[in-house]
């Protein structure tokens, strides 16, 4: 599907002019591309045109492409709310979870990932907007859950993740990402043994604003993969 790879090309074009506007590496971005809308053989097609993280939502939808397509063609990431009973599924599966929100879920990711030996990478999930209908953790509790996190062995703390409100003008989204990378920067001083390397924030409609101010992963759909719900 050559329109993936002309999407691609694109984007990647938007990433390295946003970086160049304040200075930083394009390197520093990866594209996420958020295939849970399209087929399987859509996301093959992803894969063929460069793409190299591949992230999902429902453990239902994404272990099948996981299983079909292989580890070693992706570094794949869990982006949805990740509900406890879902653990087993996709521990030794995902290398990134986006969406670590609750302790209830750390808990149970530490838990299965002793009895496999495998360290889950994750993202605390920050609700910034502070919108009702978003998961996450507000700004003043991640200190605290940043020091249960410490204790447990099998969970690597990668970074952030924020969900951004859908809205027409998306310079509006620039002050919430802004926040998630000041809330990053300052618990990398307070807990300089964390790796707290990644922000995962920016989505279709506003990547260049979280490029602009961070974003090392970027979840992109419908403009990267298209959409083929009916």
């Amino acid at each position: 599907m050559s329109y993936i790879a002309e999407n691609l090309r694109q984007v990647q074009a938007t990433i390295a002019a946003c970086c160049d506007r304040v200075g930083r590496n394009p390197s520093e971005v990866q594209i996420v591309a958020v295939t849970k809308y399209v087929s399987l053989e859509t996301t093959r097609s992803a894969l063929e045109a460069g793409i190299r993280h591949i992230g999902e939502s429902r453990t239902q939808d994404a272990v099948p492409k996981w299983e079909a397509l292989g580890a070693e063609a992706a570094t794949w990431h869990f982006i949805g709310h990740l509900q406890t009973n879902k653990v087993r599924d996709m521990i030794g599966r995902f290398t990134y979870v986006h969406s670590l929100d609750r302790l209830s879920l750390a808990k149970e990711l530490n838990k299965r990932g002793a009895q496999q030996d495998i360290v889950t990478r994750c993202m605390v999930q920050v609700n910034i907007s502070g919108e009702e209908t978003k998961h996450g953790l507000n700004s003043q509790d991640v200190p605290d859950f940043l020091m249960i996190l410490r204790d447990m062995p099998h969970i690597e703390v990668s970074g952030f993740m924020t969900m951004a409100p859908y809205v027409e003008d998306p310079e509006e989204t620039r002050w919430l990402f802004r926040k998630l990378r000041e809330l990053r920067d300052r618990m990398k001083e307070k807990y300089p043994e964390l790796p707290l390397e990644h922000l995962s924030m920016g989505m279709s409609n506003d990547y260049h604003i979280a490029v602009e101010e961070g974003a090392t992963f970027i979840r992109l759909g419908s403009t990267l993969v298209g959409d083929e719900r009916n």
